[in-house]
């Protein structure tokens, strides 16, 4: 399936050409893996929730709630399709990827790590998939072992064949990275962890998906992976609404993240019983509309089609790297191949602060981010403290890369360099 990217992008008002949107007439949006622009089908199914479902989920037993309660579990079933999980009930909704991987350290870590334990994590993580292991590990006497990555973002396997051994009782891995926009080898690592780790029971894998659903097809099933997090934003959905996903049997064994209502069954004055999954889960007032913003987004973009997404970002990376490469004193990170980008190109320019770099760009009505993208030890590890990045999605077009290469050949001569 070929892109129709002047049809695509007439479905984001951002990208509007008229008077009505003349502060960003021009606006070409390179920070795709911060968060996407949302189409109208997702911002009209959240207003249409509002003005024609609105009732609370899960409590009435009037006909407006139980059609709210209909709408919020029918969006579980398409995140649940959307990652082919084995059931819906292994979808629980969060606030964001953040909190579902949260969500598993303080419900799952901290009953089940203990002293003397390895959790192996990437030097690449985002702090979301690296602060709560510390955490973890501190709390219960655990030790933190990084599996290192090669300049062009490569974790070699023998990284994880020797470093995942019978003292890890859990791994953290992002899919894709938000720096180097590399794709992991989950499936593999997966696969050497359940059959090593923690004494040859298996190690538990946590997999950081928010990179990688809104651009590749995810089989979470196929990956091996026992947790799975998301977020909406980051795929053409509201923000405020995220996913985890986590195999049945351990989400039933793990005690509750919060507490409050609808996650209970019975409440006495000195206990209480937990409603079963995925309910246990998702204490207190859920984000309805959230949750039907999220699966219209899922439907937007699986009208796109994965394949033809991941072909563009290919494409699109391809012209971008190519142009950069003629840039003189630019230096890209990462791998030299621009298919195992993602889209994301991250790079520096001697002599100009990498915030000085989106600042100039801001001028030119271009957006990227810079900074350390929330993934600091990687930083230190190449030895830089911030980096630019450049992220692209399928509404973006080549006549937008030619711009972006035009004026980035062009911020030396700006800064008087």
């Amino acid at each position: 399936m070929s892109l129709n990217l002047s049809n695509c992008r007439n479905d984001f008002r951002i990208f509007d050409q008229s008077a009505e949107n003349a502060a960003y007439r021009d606006l070409i949006y390179f920070d795709n893996a911060a968060t996407t622009q949302r189409p109208e089908c997702v911002i009209s199914a959240m207003a249409d929730f509002y003005r024609f479902s609105n009732a609370n989920p899960l409590r009435g037993l009037y006909s407006l709630s139980i059609k709210a309660t209909d709408m919020y579990e029918s969006a579980r079933h398409t995140v649940a399709s959307f990652l082919h999980a084995a059931e819906d009930s292994e979808i629980i909704f969060t606030r964001n990827a953040s909190e579902s991987l949260n969500l598993v350290a303080y419900s799952w870590g901290m009953s089940n790590v203990q002293a003397g334990d390895e959790i192996v994590v990437s030097c690449m993580e985002h702090h979301s998939n690296l602060l709560p292991w510390q955490m973890v590990a501190r709390a219960k006497g655990a030790s933190l072992v990084f599996l290192e990555c090669g300049d062009d973002g490569v974790i070699p396997a023998a990284e994880w064949q020797q470093k995942i051994t019978t003292k890890t009782r859990l791994v953290a891995i992002t899919h894709v990275s938000n720096v180097f926009g590399i794709t992991n080898p989950v499936k593999e690592i997966a696969e050497h962890a359940h059959k090593v780790g923690y004494g040859g029971k298996g190690a538990v894998v946590v997999v950081d998906g928010a990179q990688s659903a809104p651009h590749l097809k995810v089989d979470v099933q196929d990956l091996a992976a026992d947790f799975f997090a998301l977020s909406a934003h980051k795929l053409c959905g509201p923000m405020g609404i995220g996913a985890l996903y986590g195999k049945k049997a351990l989400l039933e064994a793990m005690p509750p993240f919060l507490s409050g209502g609808e996650m209970i069954e019975y409440v006495t004055r000195e206990s209480a019983s937990y409603a079963p999954l995925p309910h246990k889960f998702e204490a207190g007032t859920v984000n309805a509309a959230g949750a039907v913003g999220f699966a219209a987004a899922i439907r937007y973009i699986e009208g796109i089609g994965l394949d033809a997404i991941e072909a563009n970002d290919n494409r699109l990376a391809g012209l971008l790297m190519e142009g950069l490469s003629a840039v003189p004193h630019l230096h890209v990170i990462g791998n030299p191949d621009p298919a195992r980008h993602c889209g994301i190109v991250t790079f520096t320019i001697d002599g100009v602060h990498p915030h000085d770099i989106a600042s100039i760009l801001d001028t030119e009505h271009i957006a990227v981010r810079a900074g350390h993208h929330c993934a600091q030890p990687l930083m230190q590890k190449l030895g830089a403290g911030s980096t630019a990045r450049a992220s692209l999605y399928f509404y973006n077009t080549a006549d937008e890369v030619s711009i972006f290469v035009d004026k980035i050949g062009r911020v030396r001569g700006w800064m008087g360099l």
